[in-house]
């Protein structure tokens, strides 16, 4: 090893030849006398490259005159240094690169002389592991974005730094749109993908020094510092929502990507950090009720406007719970016989204290959460049931359901509409669904995968608000669908002044080409039927005809002409 040590010593000089740690012993004019193999292996130089060099070619120039005050002061008052004592020590390597050490001093007297041991131990391992556990404290594990708890730290500060200079700040809080049916359809493996992507997106669309986070399954924050004015948040808002909103294609499947953000300031909404989330949230949630998809700026009118929606849930919830929702039914109607040949179930409610609901208010809320689906499966069993009724009075009736769009997602809907029919005892052809132009079209090929399970077993399906979306042709040819219902926005200009529907003829000559049926939602007036029968259309609703009517009152109609 090194001739400083003698021949009697060479118990001594084994046992610091196999000691796991670096040893170095240094003179009393900082010169190196020794250096094991294990300090070799952690400085990188051989140990006759260190014999008789100053120990300051471990230190980095701009350390090692703290680090001559350090020896003398040590001198002055040797005593033995265990491990630990001093933080965030590094030792020079060979390549030149820091490498994170610890050491231990010692010192003994030889021939008159004082050698100082250096115990040094690389604890790259242990700083990698901090690291780590650092890094997975304060971050999100799938997307590597700050987590919440990290978050919070930084907002914290901004919201103390905004009080003290007198500035403004943003936070946008993102949730994705719809992701749980993305997730519920393709897996999780793919949803979690999805969630890296949106964090890339959203990553890209704000400037470097601003914060992203995220902070539950599919909710993102961003924090904006220093804005100048309010309109600067909603520009960061909008091109991250058009970033969302890009074609996203994950292992071979398209995935519709986008995101709701609501926007809160500091100071101008509120000046603490739960009361801002917390109006960041209700923004977020308005976004939704827009259309999703969009940015909405917190608003002192949307507190009322939460506490309502809170209220029509819990009391939707409890009418659910409390046979308190009913279905009415308006009867579909031949335009060449008059005659009846079906209805659609449709969804009333009304509540003791908030008085009759109309379903354009209180079904956005209930798709909002879960209690959709819980809403839609009590429809259909109860509308199976009512054309079990009227079946067995002599009277059967075609029943047509609308589908949510939860619902129509569900993997398992075929399987839970055939239990409902064995249930109820109900034949398949006086059932049918009715899904939305733009639902069915999202996802063509599991639209039609779907189709064909229900035809299989005997289920019509139509196609709901047709014209409203965007309708592939050459799909449409394939979806297994009966029938077509052309929306009621474009039915009632029929008959106005310099109206030509031009829209309801080419659907209906579609239809006709395709051997399809076609319902004609929303008719009011005389005009509108004979124009539905100069065109050939099968059947209408609306109006003209009746209102939806409870149950009992349906079977009257029966026998009317109109």
């Amino acid at each position: 090893m090194t001739p400083f040590i003698s021949q009697p010593e060479a118990l001594a000089q084994a046992v610091i030849s196999s000691a796991p740690d670096g040893i170095v012993l240094v003179d009393d004019t900082d010169r190196i006398l020794l250096a094991n193999p294990a300090m070799e292996a952690i400085c990188g130089y051989a140990s006759a490259e260190l014999l008789g060099q100053s120990v300051e070619i471990f230190l980095p120039p701009a350390v090692r005159e703290r680090h001559r005050k350090n020896v003398r002061h040590y001198d002055q008052n040797p005593r033995p240094r265990p491990m630990g004592l001093v933080e965030n020590l590094s030792l020079l390597h060979k390549s030149g690169r820091a490498i994170p050490v610890d050491i231990a001093l010692g010192q003994f007297q030889r021939d008159g002389a004082t050698v100082t041991v250096v115990f040094v131990r690389d604890i790259s391992g242990i700083k990698e592991l901090e690291r780590q556990m650092q890094f997975h404290a304060t971050r999100d594990a799938l997307t590597g974005l700050a987590n919440r708890w990290l978050f919070n730290q930084h907002l914290a500060q901004a919201l103390r730094q905004t009080e003290r200079q007198a500035g403004k700040l943003a936070l946008l809080l993102l949730d994705l749109d719809d992701f749980k049916s993305a997730n519920d359809r393709h897996g999780h493996a793919v949803g979690d993908l999805v969630l890296i992507e949106a964090a890339r997106r959203i990553t890209a669309s704000v400037r470097t020094g601003d914060l992203t986070a995220r902070i539950g399954g599919d909710e993102f924050v961003v924090l904006l510092r220093d804005v100048e004015t309010s309109g600067d948040a909603v520009v960061v808002a909008e091109k991250i929502v058009d970033a969302l909103a890009l074609p996203c294609v994950v292992q071979g499947h398209d995935v519709a990507l986008g995101g709701s953000i609501g926007i809160a300031y500091c100071p101008d909404d509120a000046q603490d950090a739960e009361t801002l989330m917390r109006y960041a949230d209700m923004a977020m949630y308005r976004a939704k009720a827009l259309g999703r998809g969009q940015c909405t700026v917190y608003s002192a009118s949307m507190a009322e406007q939460i506490a309502r929606r809170a209220l029509v849930r819990e009391r939707l919830t409890l009418a659910l719970e409390n046979d308190g929702l009913h279905l009415h039914y308006q009867p579909q109607v031949s335009v060449s016989t008059g005659a009846v040949s079906g209805v659609e179930a449709l969804l009333r409610w009304t509540d003791p204290d908030l008085g009759e609901q109309h379903p354009a208010d209180f079904i956005p809320i209930a798709e909002s959460t879960d209690l959709i689906v819980q809403i839609g499966d009590w429809v259909i069993e109860t509308a199976c049931r009512q054309a079990v009724a009227w079946r067995d009075a002599g009277t059967p009736l075609r029943v047509a359901v609308n589908l949510s769009a939860r619902q129509f997602r569900d993997e398992g809907l075929s399987d839970q509409i055939r239990a409902t029919l064995t249930r109820q005892g109900l034949e398949p052809e006086l059932l049918e669904l009715e899904i939305t132009e733009s639902e069915a079209m999202a996802h063509p090929k599991r639209t039609g995968q779907l189709l064909q399970r229900l035809q299989g077993f005997g289920v019509a399906v139509a196609l709901d608000d047709f014209g409203t979306g965007h309708s592939s042709l050459a799909y449409l040819r394939e979806l297994p669908v009966t029938r077509l219902k052309i929306d009621r926005e474009f039915i009632c200009p029929i008959g106005e002044p310099g109206t030509e529907a031009t829209l309801v003829k080419a659907i209906l000559g579609l239809a006709s080409t395709l051997g399809l049926d076609v319902v004609a939602e929303g008719v009011e007036t005389q005009a509108q039927l004979d124009f539905l029968r100069a065109n050939g259309c099968g059947a209408y609703q609306g109006w003209l005809f009746a209102k939806a009517l409870p149950a009992d009152q349906v079977p009257a109609l029966l026998r009317r002409r109109p």
